[in-house]
């Protein structure tokens, strides 16, 4: 049978039914609410003020991609500028394609972009350096662990290069959820209370942070760049596989199918979330090595690298990790 009309425009045939709603639109009038609900949520959240410098994190991923592509539509009425930042993390066979499809995203949206290297950051570390030094101490499986927080101080820093004063990321609705499932599975009530919300202040001199596709599910994130024709890297990372994260995600998609609100029910419960007084993290104050957030004496970045260095990885991670 032949596919319904378009429930916004009613003058051409429905391409899809939107995953949550069910609304039968064609492509251009989802693009259309796709982005006008992005808006919403900067708007709503006061996230991005005019005349700001964002810097996109760019991965040259779905997620990256679209929001970079998404901003650019609505910079003239938001009054911002971008800049991309992507981060080279030094991951052979992976990561220069994924750089090679940011490049191109660069010169066609006529953005300005650079790139930032853990090897010349960190010291010479690279993440293929990092696999091979925990490859014998039983912690193969954190590589993410490591990257997680080495690419965060690495887009601050790329952030900071370029003059921005806020940036963000393309961390969507199941993201957030799966991380809110993976802090409660690990019992780490401090990262919970942090989870919240659509992003973080900029507490001790570090730059606001946001994301704008907070409560897009990663199924319209999809079918946005399948309409807009975007040209994004869809390859996993080869170190993907053994993560933690993957255990949540097949979890997530579980509880799914059994109840298909569970995605956003997860993002809004971190949101409301309160910790008894006892459970609630200290205040952050600054690193004693880099002068970075921290909640200890080194920030999280300076504690893995200082365990790379003294070739006890096991060192940096998991100390402290259900008191903050």
């Amino acid at each position: 049978m032949p596919a319904p009309p378009c429930a916004s425009c009613h003058a051409s045939r429905a391409a899809l039914r939107r995953p949550r709603s069910g609304q039968a639109l064609c492509g251009a009038c989802f693009c259309a609410a796709f982005e006008a609900e992005v808006l919403h949520t900067v708007l709503a959240g006061r996230l991005l003020p005019p005349g700001a410098v964002v810097a996109v994190g760019a991965s040259g991923g779905k997620d990256s991609t679209v929001l970079a592509h998404v901003l650019r539509a609505l910079t003239p009425r938001l009054g911002i500028s971008l800049q991309l930042v992507a981060v080279d993390e030094g991951i052979g066979g992976y990561r220069d394609a994924a750089l090679a499809a940011v490049r191109r995203q660069a010169a066609r949206w006529e953005l300005p972009l650079t790139v930032v290297a853990y090897e010349d950051l960190f010291g010479g570390w690279t993440m293929d350096a990092v696999a091979r030094s925990t490859a014998g101490s039983g912690r193969s499986r954190s590589c993410c662990t490591f990257c997680g927080v080495l690419r965060r101080r690495a887009l601050e820093e790329g952030a900071r290069r370029v003059g921005a004063t806020h940036i963000v990321t393309g961390h969507n609705a199941d993201d957030m959820a799966e991380t809110v499932l993976m802090n409660f599975l690990r019992g780490d009530a401090g990262r919970l209370a942090r989870g919240g919300g659509l992003g973080s202040p900029g507490e001790g001199g570090a730059l606001p942070r946001c994301r704008p596709l907070q409560f897009a599910s990663q199924k319209e994130v999809v079918l946005y760049a399948h309409f807009r024709r975007l040209d994004y890297f869809s390859e996993e990372c080869v170190y993907a596989p053994e993560a933690f994260r993957g255990h949540a995600r097949d979890l997530l998609k579980r509880l799914e199918a059994a109840r298909p609100s569970a995605v956003l029910d997860l993002v809004h419960s971190a949101e409301r979330l309160a910790l008894a007084p006892a459970a609630r993290p200290p205040r952050p104050g600054a690193c004693s090595r880099c002068g970075a957030l921290a909640s200890r004496a080194l920030c999280q970045a300076c504690a893995l690298l200082d365990g790379l260095n003294r070739g006890r990885p096991r060192l940096a991670i998991g100390k402290g990790r259900r008191g903050w």
